[in-house]
């Protein structure tokens, strides 16, 4: 170094560039480290191949076996009152848990968005899917719940400066009525018997309420924690459901000592699998996954619940219902891949109505 400075403004310039390089050199050096660093954290964080394999187990097998534990449920115990209680338990412990990891406590406004949303998605679309139960096989449930998205566009359509649906989602959306069409309609279409007009009636009317309540709580003010906007939402349903309940009259149906062992491990599994286990794989995959793979789990509950109906609930499965389900979970596939232009956001704040918006059984 000493013998740069000897010669004068030339030797003066090299030192210059002597330095200059050594600066860039040291800089690429730390450049390359971070950025060394980064990737090795990276792969660090990356959700290993089991998580992500039993996630997506819990989400498909789950959520699809949710139906039949329901019909299970309400044998010994009254539609409403299961589903109320159920609600209530399991939105007490995600509240209570949310509040204990440092959630803030919701404000009147998030109170109010989560009553509207529990009533919409928990009474008028679980309880719906609960009450007709009682009337219509569980499998054929299923399949008429995964119409949910197809009520989501009209509604999405309809209303003031909405969206007009692109020719993929219009296609999806006349098979998936057409697929109902077929479910339910007269017994010379395809044979196989009719299914009961009343229960698959206020299916549908259940799933339009619960598109109605998804939409809703797209702009409604919620609290930032998924888990503790899940939690408000499901005291709520639970309390509106137990009204109904009330009002309907099953406290005098219900027969405590009747209640079997049946029933009371289908609604133990419905509180702690289907609406807290189910639910945090979901988020979980949220941020694990992209929302493209997410959404599968519609396609794939009501397979599962199909054959879970047959193979554990003495349902049957007929030419009829499998070809009315091919079309309707083609139908909603299409309106589900024509409506993910891009890797969509992670978990909103209103998480239970995010995985909502493909059904509302679980």
């Amino acid at each position: 170094m000493g013998k740069l400075w000897r010669g004068g403004v030339i030797d003066r310039r090299r030192a210059y560039v002597y330095r200059t390089g050594r600066n860039r050199h040291h800089r690429a050096r730390r450049s390359d480290n971070q950025e060394a660093g980064l990737g090795e954290t990276a792969a660090r964080d990356a959700p290993s191949r089991y998580k992500l394999i039993g996630a997506f187990a819990a989400v498909y097998i789950i959520w699809g076996s949710t139906y039949l534990a329901i019909k299970f449920a309400i044998e010994t115990v009254p539609p409403f009152t299961m589903a109320g209680t159920r609600f209530l338990l399991a939105g007490t412990i995600l509240y209570a848990l949310a509040r204990a990891t440092g959630a803030p406590a919701p404000a009147r406004t998030h109170w109010r968005s989560a009553l509207v949303i529990g009533a919409l998605l928990l009474m008028g679309g679980n309880g719906a899917v609960t009450w007709s139960q009682q009337r219509i096989p569980s499998g054929v449930a299923a399949l008429l719940v995964t119409i949910t998205p197809c009520w989501m566009v009209l509604l999405d359509w309809l209303r003031p400066q909405g969206t007009r649906p692109t020719g993929p989602i219009v296609l999806g959306l006349l098979l998936g009525l057409g697929g109902v069409a077929l479910l339910i309609g007269p017994e010379q279409l395809m044979g196989g018997g009719r299914v009961d007009l009343v229960g698959a009636g206020v299916l549908i009317l259940g799933s339009l309420s619960w598109a109605t309540g998804s939409i809703y709580s797209r702009h409604a003010e919620v609290p930032a924690r998924p888990l503790l906007a899940t939690g408000m939402q499901m005291l709520c349903g639970g309390t509106i459901l137990l009204v109904a309940g009330q009002l309907t009259g099953e406290a005098a149906r219900l027969d405590a000592g009747a209640i079997s062992a049946k029933s009371i491990l289908a609604f133990a599994y419905l509180v702690v699998f289907g609406a807290i286990v189910g639910y945090s794989a979901y988020v979980w995959l949220l941020r694990a996954s992209t929302p493209a793979r997410v959404s599968t789990y519609a396609y794939v509950n009501p397979v599962v619940a199909v054959l879970l109906g047959w193979a554990l609930g003495g349902e049957s499965i007929t030419p009829r219902m499998l070809t009315a389900a091919l079309i309707i979970i083609g139908g909603v596939a299409l309106i589900t891949l024509s409506r993910q232009p891009g890797p969509g956001p992670g978990p909103s704040a209103g998480a239970l109505r995010t995985r909502r918006g493909s059904g509302a059984g679980d």
